[in-house]
């Protein structure tokens, strides 16, 4: 990865919606070195995916909460299953007591509770301990 590369990969971050002649014109190349470098990170896995950010008065009502995950045996099921569970915003690997730690965002303590118990009925996860985000410090 080059420098011209992580200046993409910075474009893409700011703006994820800019197509390929935006970012050709933003970074001063022609259209198809934009397209080429673009088509590479993605297939080479440096570019897992595009995702949607949302603007910051939809996420203000939400529940957030962090959910600590301790796995047991391979966690490959399990990882799998909690990155695709509704609510889950991001699963992350973690050191220290805890080997999961995944981000929550929900509308309803209903939908928090229905979520944790997902998770706790997940194989491969031995236990959880939820933390709920009640505002800023």
């Amino acid at each position: 990865m080059d420098d011209l590369d992580r200046r993409l990969l910075a474009e893409l971050r700011i703006n994820g919606r800019a197509s390929v002649p935006q970012l050709a014109q933003i970074l001063g190349v022609a259209r198809a070195t934009a397209q080429k470098r673009l088509d590479r990170l993605v297939a080479d896995g440096n570019i897992k995916g595009f995702t949607v950010r949302l603007k910051d008065d939809i996420s203000r009502d939400l529940i957030r909460a962090f959910i600590l995950i301790e796995m047991t045996g391979s966690p490959r099921h399990a990882v799998s299953a909690v990155k695709r569970l509704p609510g889950v915003a991001s699963l992350s690997n973690t050191n220290g007591v805890w080997d999961m730690i995944a981000e929550i965002e929900v509308s309803t303590m209903s939908e928090l509770n229905e979520l944790i118990s997902t998770v706790r009925a997940t194989d491969g996860v031995a236990k959880s301990e939820t933390f709920i985000m009640l505002g800023p410090a």
